[in-house]
């Protein structure tokens, strides 16, 4: 019998459609639903299936504010739950202004002619993640996709070509500010999709390279035969290898993890839903879970601020339909 992972609450968050057009990243929406599938299948992560565990804002619902509201709703979870694990995930462009080295996140609602007054800038991001306090934090940021997560297969971009004036494309890590304010308190963990210049890029057009192999490493791409349970380690491992191979085969180009773990290892779901791996490992379940990255984004619908209608699709179990 599968396993829930109780304790377990997560914030996805993928911009997709911008207000402005030009920054509009669709597979960023097909990675939170991806992942969200994930967690939610009781025969995968087996995070508990409803709005008090797991919320996801796509396009139009990932604002600024209802990404900060979001923030303060995991930090009421965390206040009433002292054994809470929390995952935070963003996919969407990230941008640096190089006179300052403010990092921003661009949300839905930002306004072209106004980026640094209306972006969510690192500052007001990490304040509000600094106010939940769990033992147990996982912080994901798929950032720097204008010339990488913008462009399909074809090789077409979608970002524009000039950037406003005085900022770059940048991935996380390249704003000292904003990696040191993440990892401050108890039990944080940050990842980010990429270093330095690097883009971050798309796999196809249905998921980015990064997610595509978090979702492998969810599924036990980096564990043991009996192993019941996924750890942050297990994940680190995969990607720095995965993302890295995928990168340089599909665009000849480099696209390196980066990684910042300043506290103990810890459990990020459960493995297969509790049942573990089997005898002969990842590479016996590898086709099967291979097959449900490729169908698990495709029978997924959202409504409003949370995925509310997940059907089940043949030969994969992502869930029964629910109606809230």
């Amino acid at each position: 019998m599968a396993e829930t992972f109780d304790h377990g609450y997560a914030l996805l968050i993928g911009v997709g459609e911008s207000a402005y057009p030009k920054l509009s990243l669709p597979v960023t929406v097909k990675d939170t639903q991806a992942l969200h599938a994930a967690l939610v299948d009781p025969d995968l992560c087996a995070y508990p299936d409803n709005e008090d565990h797991v919320r996801v804002l796509n396009d139009k619902q990932a604002t600024r504010s209802a990404i900060l509201d979001g923030l303060n709703w995991l930090k009421t979870k965390v206040e009433a739950d002292s054994e809470a694990t929390v995952l935070v995930y963003y996919s969407g462009h990230g941008w640096l202004e190089t006179s300052s080295n403010h990092y921003y996140l661009l949300q839905h609602d930002i306004d072209p002619f106004n980026m640094s007054g209306s972006a969510l800038s690192s500052e007001d991001f990490t304040n509000a993640l600094r106010q939940i306090q769990p033992d147990r934090l996982l912080v994901i940021l798929d950032c720097c996709h204008a010339a990488g997560m913008a462009t399909s297969k074809e090789g077409k971009a979608a970002a524009p070509s000039n950037l406003p004036q005085g900022f770059a494309e940048a991935a996380p890590s390249e704003s000292k500010g904003l990696v040191d304010a993440l990892k401050q308190g108890k039990g944080r963990v940050v990842f980010t999709s990429s270093k330095g210049e690097q883009k971050s890029w798309i796999k196809d057009e249905s998921s980015s390279i990064y997610t595509y192999h978090l979702l492998e490493a969810l599924q036990g791409a980096d564990n043991k035969p009996g192993d019941t349970e996924v750890r942050v380690s297990n994940l680190m491992h995969y990607l720095g290898k995965a993302v890295p191979e995928s990168a340089r085969q599909l665009y000849s180009a480099e696209q390196n993890p980066w990684f910042d773990m300043g506290t103990e290892d810890f459990i990020i779901a459960k493995l297969l839903g509790g049942k573990g791996l089997p005898s002969k490992g990842w590479e016996e379940v590898k086709p099967q879970a291979v097959e449900k990255i490729n169908q698990i984004a495709q029978v997924i619908h959202q409504h409003g601020k949370y995925i509310t209608n997940i059907q089940k699709a043949e030969g994969i179990h992502i869930g029964d339909t629910i109606s809230k």
